[in-house]
């Protein structure tokens, strides 16, 4: 199961809305096939391990990351082809998270008479598949928060100098984050100040997520760097009535999709309409990078499930100096969501720490 984990990580990134499956068929105690679900549309885990195995398969154990489908989508039910290739048993690490499939293609194998299992590396698996399962249970996207800081949380010095606080090792590892979610969120003053690019530096563009600009009132400029590969990035701005038509028409015509959508009591948009339209889009996960406003809106919304916080062995200090999360904060201790750390590693000279925290339902 251990192998079929790696392999169903390389699909990350790569075969959303799908979620990313692993699967090793073993005969005797050998390997004979493997597969992993590259890209949405083609063959799952499963076929193509079985196809790797031949006539191996037969009688053979098939351990799989996610429960098998017995129903039909882009491609025929994988229930169907391992009971065609004969596999004896089956290891399941998960069970689907849909609701209303659970089970279901675990219940068709037995009843075909193939001995199924569950559970086998069961943590491993659901953290895979994290963000599909989210999103399949809640019908939003599931959301990474993430921004590179000082020691003293800061995320620029008093005159605004912010790049780069976090060096090379970091950057990449980030690069790695935005390859593995559907959209990036930023808020139009990171625009404006950094014009980014806010791809995965990768050598396929459309394994690149989409770009969402928050901007409630269209300031973002035609010129800026995103509407380069506009509109197939699909750049999204999202904004609020009170833009002017003008605004909205002219980054229509610049090539971006432009959102209207409620707008708070502060006049930005809105973040829980936002997420509701990116669902609608088909985005299952969003890595909001900021600035820092629009990290503070998701944290006061208590609406992030995952933070990955890049920390410089820096002090930049000073009342002046932006932190990395505003928005309205806390009024007391008690009312925090404490986070629980997931992971802590070194990147060159930062720390690069993972934090998921349960959400108040």
């Amino acid at each position: 199961m251990h192998r079929a984990l790696e392999l169903a990580a390389k699909g990350l990134g790569w075969c959303s809305p799908n979620p990313p499956v692993g699967a090793v068929v073993v005969q005797q105690g050998r390997i004979v096939g493997e597969g992993y679900h590259e890209t949405a549309g083609q063959a799952h885990a499963e076929v193509r391990a079985l196809q790797d195995a031949g006539e191996d398969a037969k009688g053979a154990t098939l351990y799989v990351t996610l429960e098998p489908c017995n129903h039909h989508g882009r491609t025929p039910p994988c229930v169907d082809a391992i009971l065609a290739a004969e596999i004896a048993t089956v290891v399941v690490a998960v069970p689907d998270p849909n609701p209303g499939v659970t089970g279901g293609g675990m219940d068709a194998l037995r009843r075909h008479g193939v001995t199924v299992s569950t559970g086998d590396c069961a943590e491993e698996a659901e953290d895979l598949i994290r963000a599909f399962a989210f999103s399949a249970h809640h019908r939003r996207p599931y959301v990474v928060a993430k921004f590179a800081s000082s020691i003293d949380g800061k995320i620029a010095t008093r005159t605004g100098e912010s790049q780069w606080i976090s060096g090379e090792q970091s950057r990449r590892a980030v690069h790695q984050l935005r390859h593995e979610v559907d959209a990036i969120v930023v808020g139009v003053e990171t625009v404006l100040a950094d014009d980014p690019r806010l791809d995965a530096r990768r050598e396929v563009p459309s394994s690149d997520p989409r770009p969402v600009v928050f901007d409630s009132m269209c300031r973002m400029p035609v010129e800026s760097r995103l509407f380069d590969k506009a509109p197939a990035s699909g750049l999204t701005v999202a904004t609020t009535g009170s833009a002017p038509l003008s605004r909205v028409e002219a980054l229509t015509a610049a090539g971006a999709d432009v959102w209207v959508l409620p707008a708070d009591d502060d006049g930005r948009v809105d973040v829980e309409a936002a997420l509701a339209r990116m669902y609608d889009a088909g985005l299952q996960s969003v890595l909001v990078e900021g600035g820092a406003s629009v990290l503070g809106s998701f944290f006061d919304h208590d609406l992030v499930n995952e933070l990955h916080a890049f920390v410089a062995p820096i002090v930049i200090g000073g009342a002046k100096s932006r932190s990395a999360v505003a928005g309205k904060g806390l009024a007391q201790l008690d009312a925090a969501n404490r986070l629980q750390r997931k992971s802590c590693v070194l990147r060159g000279s930062d720390t690069h720490i993972r934090f998921d925290r349960c959400l108040q339902e």
